[in-house]
């Protein structure tokens, strides 16, 4: 595989930034494929007779196709129309079936040459993980939103790809912070481009209630009242978060709720009083630490509460998956730790869903299908490998390497340092395959970079912090180990930087990479 590096010098215009900033490559993407075979004699140019061909009689195939024309059509000015079809045709063709069998569900492969562009896939995801690519393949400034000048070029050959892990996660913590339905989808789209397939929302924490819950109204219009440092808080309907779930599923994203318990909980005691071990309601809390609340572990109410909040978590979540937190219970001693697992993990599966939890969830009595996530700090966990020896799949997080809401250096402006400080190579430099001691490739589920919101207000704020390290750990998730390459993925990740810029994405210009 090929990665060729644009060297420049003496650029000043923006124009000619982004004509540089062109893939020239097949292989100038990222995350990058796993097999390319490039053909600089089949380069595509789009014009304003190329049409846009979907799987005949496939709606989310048409779906696609849609999505596609709508990147395209303000930048190039071109009609693009979507039209049916079942074979590949001059333009661009978005085929189900008959792709290379490695692909599975969220692959496919695309070839392009003079006559046009063929992306076929197995599944729907994989036609959508085809056009982010595509994408990636034009000049950056085809993500603007008004008229630009051509020429559009598609770099010719051939890509097989497809992910090494089943999960290429990011957590958005909307508890110490609310971010609005619009501060999400914006987030939600910027994952879709990097193949990122799983949005874990962190709904519920000490400092804020981010999810209505029926017959229990106080959660939100009390629990949910504030954030961090005092500011307004915010809450989502029940409406709110299905229509932020039907969104991330238009990008082929999975949304991932959590309400952490038993700790992380005092928005809940604040608000119901009768959760409390004393029956005395606590003040809402504002600050940022953590360990110090607990739901009562010996009252009945509590349980009936959990029900209620998972039910409803499960009528609105259509994925597999619910989140029950379960990490820093510093307050809640060991056994009544274990204890409250062992009653909340049978309402997790009562209600049609499998849990997922921080990976102190190990510590109670979880079946093997609970995922643990792995938020320590280093390499060795004897808890995973124990886990893994059980037949548990461990989703990575490790904070001194994924965790987005570190400081990239001692002077960033945002985030903390408690885990470590992770520039854009130490987000990039570990395999998840290798990371943890005693812990086979075959164990892990996937990886996921979390964002924590201490610190994080906006939009502009979440962008500065994950990009470009989400990139970074997009691709350690989708492509094969043998590609990873810091070199080749610095090179990669500068020709993203115009792209960013086209977007309006506020993404820290790291000194190690040559934007």
């Amino acid at each position: 595989m090929t990665v060729l590096t644009v060297v420049t010098s003496g650029m000043s215009s923006l124009a000619a930034a982004e004509d540089l900033a062109a893939t020239k490559s097949l292989s100038d993407v990222v995350p990058v494929p796993a097999s390319v075979v490039p053909d600089a004699r089949q380069a595509f140019q789009l014009s304003w007779r190329t049409v846009i061909f979907t799987q005949a009689g496939s709606a989310e195939a048409a779906r696609v196709g849609r999505q596609l024309a709508d990147v395209l059509r303000p930048s190039t000015g071109f009609p693009l129309p979507v039209v049916p079809s079942v074979s590949a045709h001059s333009g661009i063709a978005l085929l189900l079936g008959h792709a290379d069998p490695r692909v599975g569900q969220e692959g496919y492969q695309l070839t392009v040459n003079r006559s046009g562009v063929v992306i076929r896939a197995n599944a729907p995801a994989g036609l959508f993980a085809g056009i982010q690519t595509l994408r990636q393949l034009l000049p950056a400034k085809v993500e603007n939103k008004h008229r630009q000048s051509g020429p559009w070029t598609v770099p010719g050959g051939r890509i097989v790809d497809f992910p090494r892990f089943a999960v290429r996660g990011a957590m958005l913590d909307v508890a110490r912070h609310f971010f609005s339905v619009a501060e999400v989808k914006r987030y939600i789209d910027q994952l879709a481009q990097y193949k990122i397939n799983q949005l874990h929302l962190h709904l519920a924490d000490d400092q804020g209630w981010r999810i209505e819950i029926p017959g229990w109204p106080r959660l939100t219009s009390y629990g949910g009242s504030t954030e961090v440092d005092g500011t307004p808080g915010g809450f989502y309907t029940a409406r709110d978060y299905s229509e932020l779930v039907a969104y991330a599923r238009s990008k082929y994203i999975t949304v991932v709720p959590e309400i952490d318990m038993p700790g992380h909980t005092n928005a809940a005691l604040a608000s119901y009083a009768e959760l409390n071990c004393n029956g005395v309601a606590p003040p809402l809390y504002t600050g940022t630490d953590v360990g110090f609340s607990s739901f009562c572990v010996d009252k009945e109410i509590t349980y009936k509460f959990v029900d209620d909040v998972i039910r409803e978590l499960a009528r609105l979540t259509p994925g597999e998956y619910l989140h029950i937190g379960g990490d820093e219970a510093h307050s809640t001693p060991p056994a009544d730790y274990v204890r409250f697992m062992d009653r909340v993990l049978p309402i997790v599966a009562k209600y049609g869903k499998k849990a997922t939890g921080w990976h102190e969830i190990t510590k109670a009595n979880p079946s093997t299908t609970t995922v643990p996530q792995y938020w320590g700090v280093g390499a060795e966990d004897a808890g995973m490998a124990a886990a893994a020896a059980k037949g548990h799949q461990i989703l990575l997080s490790p904070a001194d390497r994924s965790y987005l809401d570190m400081k990239y250096t001692p002077d960033t402006p945002l985030g903390q340092d408690w885990a470590s400080l992770i520039e854009v190579d130490r987000a990039y430099g570990w395999d998840p395959g290798k990371f943890l001691a005693n812990v086979p490739e075959s164990a892990i589920r996937g990886v996921e970079g979390p964002l924590w919101t201490e610190t994080i207000t906006d939009s502009a704020d979440i962008e500065f912090m994950a990009f470009p390290r989400l990139p970074a750990l997009a691709e350690l998730g989708w492509s094969p180990a043998a590609t990873h390459s810091w070199p080749s993925f610095r090179s990669r990740l500068a020709h993203q930087g115009a792209r960013w810029t086209v977007q309006g994405v506020n993404f820290y210009r790291s000194p190690q990479i040559p934007w």
